[in-house]
Formats: structure tokens, sequence, C-alpha cells
């Protein structure tokens, strides 16, 4: 076994991997960027060393600073994680080159893989079933409408060395596959420098079932499935193991197709065969073929850890060191079921655009497996993916893990920024995905249901007010008197970009205080840290920072106290100018200064935590002014273009 590993990853999945090598007695090394200094992967690790700049291809994508860090403390190998340079081929060579492990599979084995099209006819070759489609190197744009045409609409139009969704375009109707075609290329091009593509038929009611393999080089045996198939802009939410509806002749046709797979390639360490699955026909043996193949340990791995009772990062590690596989096929079983949802800073009614932001409040519940990469007192970066943390469970049953998920996000508390935490919980009460009847479209049928904000409460609007002046820290008893009277104060609050009502709060004692609203009273009373409201349900929990009110509980809500300058300001620009979202780079801009515009006409993209953003026009009118190029870098709420009213 190794005495020390480097890991060239950050985040949460940093933070995993030092914890398993720590169980075998192996120390491990951190790299960091200047944007990462005081992350929690820099202070669990036994070192850390500082390898440049935010931005990843100055740090994090810098394959020469994190071997010379490697050699320069003595590290005898280098775990990849995911993302970055996990799946690199000639990142790989050069570790080797240097004389050190690398914690993954060979550079032979991931560039059979790395091209969409490549890796379907291999696997072809060996027997695995492949959707139908166009996986060929011509890539003229009128070729490829005509591979669209005889494949028959709707096609997918995928980056062939692409992944997460990047690179990949929905077409349904044979006049929109030129504009979605250019757009696929050019996210291809800025996130895996490559603009080929390829073309396949579109399952109508796909599932998305990968099964994770595990390979010494040698031989290779299987994990099981897990079910990824609810999924926004192709992007996982929640995954869970084992499969739901899966029959024991499904799951042993994918696990032999995917072990298939990994011995075709020579295959060593953790990887993952996707497979797209027709879920109209429920789950039949010859309803299911091969998407892709990820080499390396995917975000998802813990669902399979808690079915299996596997460590897949210690297996890693003992099959990097020269140990053979440490169970058979016929020693792996599953028990139970696991959920993970991934708890992301993003504005869902916005689209789920990735958020930056302070977290001024970070709680999680103890009976979940919580996967995270950040604290309280932590920035969401713009410069990473935005995610909070994975919340994982296991439970004997799929009902009972289900359950446990739903209470696990009902008690998880974040404050500080935007998330997708309502969302997830309300994911979790789907009555479809509840019943485990679940496919890649059911997101996207249900986004209104799934986003619907009920109704602010008079105890929700009370408990705001009372945390507006931190009424559980207010512990004097004659707190808010003045000559025996207790003394009222105007609390104005907003939700969103409307007031909530007429709010006063009074202090009447010791963690005590009254609230009307709109001339109803309401009795608040402190109790811990929370709040025990008239007509609420139980304690309320929540906090106040900046001016912005976060109440947790099963439907999370934020109000705002009211800044009259800010509102003014902010109502008088939106009507005229196009802000930039979050922070990013302008990857192009379309208008120009004096041009005429519709509702909806395209402004500019703005690439942003790996993914490009359209910004349109609200209204009509003529582009009074652009305030940014092609090539800037802007902060979020820059203005970007002003319109004003046509002559």
């Amino acid at each position: 076994m190794f005495d020390k590993i480097l890991i060239a990853n950050r985040g949460e999945i940093a933070c995993r991997i030092i914890r398993s090598a720590r169980a075998l007695g192996v120390r491990s090394v951190a790299v960091y960027s200047e944007a990462d200094a005081r992350a929690a992967h820099v202070e669990l690790a036994d070192q850390a060393v500082a390898i440049g700049g935010p931005a990843p291809r100055d740090s994090y994508l810098r394959g020469d600073a994190i071997i010379r860090a490697a050699l320069d403390t003595g590290a005898q190998a280098i775990h990849p994680g995911y993302g970055f340079l996990s799946e690199n081929p000639d990142f790989v060579t050069q570790v080797e080159a240097a004389g050190l492990v690398f914690i993954g599979p060979s550079a032979r084995a991931i560039r059979a893989m790395g091209l969409k099209d490549a890796a379907k006819a291999l696997m072809q070759e060996a027997g695995v079933p492949v959707v139908p489609g166009y996986h060929g190197a011509n890539q003229d744009a009128g070729h490829l409408a005509g591979a669209a045409d005889a494949i028959g609409y709707p096609v997918l139009i995928k980056a062939v060395a692409g992944g997460g969704g990047k690179g990949m375009r929905l077409v349904e109707r044979r006049e929109d596959f030129a504009q979605e075609l250019q757009s696929a290329r050019s996210e291809a091009a800025t996130a895996f420098g490559n603009d080929a593509v390829l073309v396949e038929k579109f399952i109508l009611k796909p599932r998305h079932i990968e099964i994770q393999v595990f390979g010494d080089g040698v031989d290779a045996v299987h994990l099981f499935e897990r079910d990824c198939s609810l999924q926004r802009r192709h992007q996982k939410v929640i995954e869970e193991a084992p499969a739901p509806g899966m029959t024991p002749e499904m799951r042993a046709a994918m696990g032999k197709a995917a072990v298939r797979a990994a011995q075709a390639i020579g295959y060593k360490g953790a990887g993952t065969v996707e497979f797209i699955v027709d879920g109209a026909r429920g789950l039949r043996p010859d309803g299911f073929w091969f998407m892709e193949m990820n080499t390396r340990l995917q975000v998802e791995h813990p669902v399979t850890e808690a079915i299996t009772g596997v460590d897949l990062v210690e297996w890693q590690l003992r099959v990097a060191a020269g140990e053979a596989l440490p169970k058979t096929q016929d020693a792996l079983t599953i028990t139970g079921h696991a959920f993970e949802a991934r708890l992301y800073a993003e504005d869902v009614p916005a689209g789920f655009l990735p958020a930056t932001g302070r977290l001024e409040h970070l709680r999680f519940c103890d009976a979940a497996r919580n996967d995270a990469g950040v604290r309280a007192g932590d920035d969401i970066s713009p410069w990473y993916d935005p995610m909070i943390a994975k919340i994982v469970t296991h439970g004997a049953t799929r009902r009972i893990a289900l359950k446990q998920l739903e209470a696990a996000l009902g008690n998880t508390e974040v404050a500080g920024t935007v998330t997708n935490l309502a969302f997830l919980g309300a994911l979790s009460r789907h009555e479809g995905f509840q019943a485990g009847q679940v496919d890649t479209g059911l997101i996207a049928r249900d986004i209104d249901a799934l986003t619907h904000e009920p109704d602010l409460q008079d105890w929700q609007i009370a408990a705001a007010a009372a945390f507006a002046i931190e009424l559980p820290r207010c512990t004097d008893p004659l707190a808010g008197f003045t000559l025996g009277a207790a003394i009222w104060q105007d609390v104005a609050l907003d939700l969103g970009d409307a007031p909530v009502g007429d709010v006063r709060i009074a202090v009447t004692g010791a963690s005590r205080a009254r609230v009307t609203l709109d001339g109803r009273e309401i009795s608040v009373r402190a109790e811990g840290a929370g709040l025990r409201v008239e007509g609420a349900p139980g304690l309320v929990r929540g906090c106040c920072a900046h001016g912005r009110i976060t109440l947790f509980g099963t439907v999370p809500r934020v109000l705002w106290l009211r800044d009259p300058l800010l509102r003014e300001g902010a109502l008088a620009a939106g009507a005229d100018l196009v802000l930039a979202p979050m922070p990013g780079l302008v990857k192009a801009v379309f208008v120009v200064e004096g041009e005429a515009v519709e509702i909806g006409t395209r402004l500019a993209v703005l690439e942003a935590m790996k993914m490009e953003y359209t910004l349109t026009a609200a209204r009509a009118g003529l582009v009074a002014e652009l305030l940014t190029r092609e090539g800037a870098q802007v902060e979020a709420g820059a203005a970007l273009v002003r319109l004003e009213d046509g002559v």
C-alpha cells in the first residue's frame, strides 16, 4: 500500500478521498488554487500545495504543476477524483513517466472510451448493444443533417468528447437542426476543445441506468446498477440504487454487458458504463443500449457503496497498489436501497442558473451521509461547480430510504445563497417518483408543480420579523420596553419583488414578542436558536444575514428586509438593462448598437460554471448601448446591453 498520495482535485470528492486514505493509514497531499486557499479539502489533508490561479486552466488543469507537487512532497501516486484531469490520457502518461502511479485506468483505456463514436464502435465489436445513430468522421453539416433524416426525428446531437450534458442538444424538428448543431459544436469546443459531434435516435421515454464496474486490468466485476433518470438539462439531480422495477434477468444482462465493456479495454479501477433504457415497455433485457463509459469514479458512487457495503475509493487504492480485486462477482450482493440528492447553489426558477454567495449558515441532518466540500462561512466560487453537498440515505426498502431522504432534506439548513433545496424536497415528494415511475423527462414535464411556491403563511411572516430583530438573542426581560410600555417597530419585508403586508413587532420580555400583520396579532417565543410561533406546525428555525431572512424546513423560504433605495434603482434599471445573472465570460455578442430587437431575440452568450447561457431581450426595442464585448470577464449583475424604445 502507498504511504502518501496526492489528490488532483478539490471540493467534496477530495475530502471523500482523504477520509478513505486516512482509514488505510495513507497520508494525503491536497493541491489548491488561489480561490481555494482556505477550502475544506486543504485543511483536511496532511499537506497542501498551491498550484496557481483560480481559473481551472491556471491550477487544477495544470498537469505539470500537479506532478511536481507530488514529487516534491514524496507522494507515490496521484488520485484524480472526477472532472478536471481524471479522464485525460496525456496526463496519465505524464504521471507514469514521472515514476508515479495513476490511481485509475490506463491511458489506452481512457482513449478507447474518450470519444463517443469510437467507443460505440468498440462496444459493437464486443457484443454490447448500442443506440442507432451516426458515429462517423464526416462532420459536414449537410451530411449530419442527412444522417438525422435517415435516423428519424427526434434525434440527439452529442459531442463525441462530451459529458455532463455539455455539447448536447435535443432536436425534434428538421428545421431546427442547423441552429442546434451550431450551438452544440460551440459548447463542445469550449468545454472539450473538440467540436465533433455524433447524432443518435432519441428514445421517447428514456431511463438512464448505469452499471458500476471495477477492474484490475485483467478481470472485472460489476457492483450492480444505479438509476440516474431524474435529470435537468442532462445533469443528474437524484440518483438511486438499485433501479426501481429492475428484474433479475435484466440486471444480469446489463451487468454482463458492462463487464464485457470493461474487459474489452483491459480496464483497471472504478468506472461506469452508462445505458439508455426504453422505459415505455418496462425493463426488458432487449431494451437497453450503451451510451458511454465514464473512466473514473462517479459523483453518485455513494449509493453503490451504500447497497454493497464496499468503499470504492479503498478498492481504487488497493488495486492501484497492485492487489487483486477485493471481491469476486459471487461475493457481491445488494442490501436495501439508497438515494443521493445533489444540493447545489443554483436558482431553480431562473432555469437552474448556478449561483454564488457566502454560506452564512450550513447545517446537515445527522441521520444522512453528507459528502460536502464546503462549510459555514465558505464562499461558493464562480470558478467551479456550485455543488454544496451530496445527501445520501440508505434504508431496508425503497420506501424507507425515500422517506429518509425527504426527512434529511427537510432538516438541511442553508442560508446565504439561493439553492435547489426546496426543489429537491418537492421532487422527493413527487407522486410518480415515489411510485418508482421515473424517466429522464419527468422533471421537465412537471417543472411547474416542482417549482411552485405555496402561499406564505402568517406564521412564516411573523417568524421572519422575529429573526430580523434577532429575537433568539434577546434575553433581557426588560428589552423592548420604555416606561412600562412595549416599543413597536415596523419591519418592512419583501417576498421577491412584492412587499409583505404591514408588519410590526414588539419585544414583550426575554425571548418573547408580539407581531401584528395587517392588524392581526401573533405571539412569538424564542426556544434555543429557533422560534415557537402561534399557528406554526413546530419549532421554526431560520437566520437573518445581510438583510436576507431564510426560514428553514420542508419548504424553505427567503424574505428580504426592504431597502427602498436599492429597490427603486433595481426597478428603474430592470426595464432597460440586460444583466449578467452570474460571473462569467462573454462568449459571443449577437447584436450591434441601433439594432431593432423583438422579445426573445438572442443578445449574447455568457459562459459560466462550465455551461453556456443565452441572454435574450425581455422586450422589444432598440439596442441603445452595448456595455460589454466578446471575451470580456464580467461580474454577476453587470449591465451588458441597454435597450430603449424604438423610433
